[in-house]
């Protein structure tokens, strides 16, 4: 990483490890020590806010230019040169987080308690941004989370089924964004790099439903483009047959305030009413909702909602 671009991503908060990796501070971390206030995650599936890194191994490495995306475009493209050890990026990564949360010691809002249990993070949001199976050696990462027992939530846009396909250590929770019902929307909206993104996609959502792990699809829901074709949507999710499917609203923040208006937002209103439609296909249950996330979450079996960290 050329040094201009990595001045930038540090005065935007990004922690940068080695090479294509980043850590930075999750709002709901700092929501956690201060107020006692959980993200969405805790509230739908137990893990404990502050104890969670919010990471990526492709900190600059996408397959989509997705409108919606809270980050600046162009990507440096869709094959990282130079990988860094899985190990490297592992205890860079815990480092990080460590170096991010030195400065809540001395702050008087800050639960003491969960500050010091936040220094031995027991979970790992793989998502902060860029395309994380883009890094050839995520298996790798994800064992080196399963030997120090963090777990793991991989958050994939679904165009590389393949290394997908190789991956031999499972994340904790899976998720594949759906962001699109249709190849039209999804080529407006998402700007996919491969030319047959759309048929990649919907290998991925076939090939999840065989995998020995919790599956979740996100729908990110943009109004004026992707809200509503709830059939359509339901045909995409029955392929993947997901444990879970969390409808969340986009956020008017970042680099989409370029692209997108704040008329494109929809009311945590509009997102429930769109879930009890997608629902009269599906018939899971209820599964939660965070009005201040702006989620609404479906599930197959609402008492698996917890995960059993003891056997991560």
């Amino acid at each position: 990483m050329d040094e201009i671009k990595r001045k930038t991503l540090e005065k935007q908060g990004y922690k940068i490890v080695g090479n294509h990796s980043a850590v930075k501070l999750c709002h709901w971390v700092k929501q956690s020590l201060y107020y006692n206030r959980p993200c969405y995650k805790q509230t739908f599936y137990g893990i404990e806010s502050h104890r969670c890194i919010q990471m990526t191994p492709a900190v600059d490495w996408c397959s989509e230019n997705c409108s919606f995306c809270w980050r600046a475009q162009g990507w440096e493209g869709v094959k990282i040169p130079e990988e860094d050890d899985a190990e490297f990026i592992m205890e860079g990564s815990i480092e990080a987080q460590r170096k991010l949360l030195t400065g809540f010691k001395g702050e008087p809002r800050t639960d003491m308690k969960k500050w010091i249990e936040a220094n031995e993070p027991r979970h790992m949001a793989i998502s902060l941004t860029g395309e994380p199976t883009l890094y050839s050696k995520l298996n790798d990462l994800l064992y080196e989370a399963k030997k120090r027992k963090i777990s793991t939530f991989v958050v994939s846009n679904g165009t590389n089924p393949d290394a997908i396909r190789k991956l031999e250590v499972m994340p904790t929770q899976l998720y594949i964004t759906v962001a699109a019902p249709n190849e039209r929307i999804f080529k407006e909206l998402l700007n996919p790099v491969y030319h047959d993104a759309w048929e990649r996609l919907n290998e991925t959502l076939e090939l999840v439903s065989t995998l020995d792990t919790r599956i979740v699809i996100r729908h990110t829901l943009v109004k004026g483009f992707n809200l509503g074709y709830e059939e359509e949507y339901y045909k995409l999710d029955k392929k993947a047959d997901p444990d879970f499917i969390e409808n969340k609203g986009y956020v008017h923040v970042g680099g989409s305030r370029g692209r997108l208006s704040i008329s494109n937002m929809p009311t945590h209103e509009e997102i429930r009413q769109f879930s009890f439609r997608l629902n009269g296909y599906l018939n899971y249950e209820f599964g939660g909702e965070r009005e201040d996330s702006r989620i609404v979450l479906l599930s197959k079996d609402r008492s698996k909602n917890l995960i059993d960290f003891n056997n991560v």
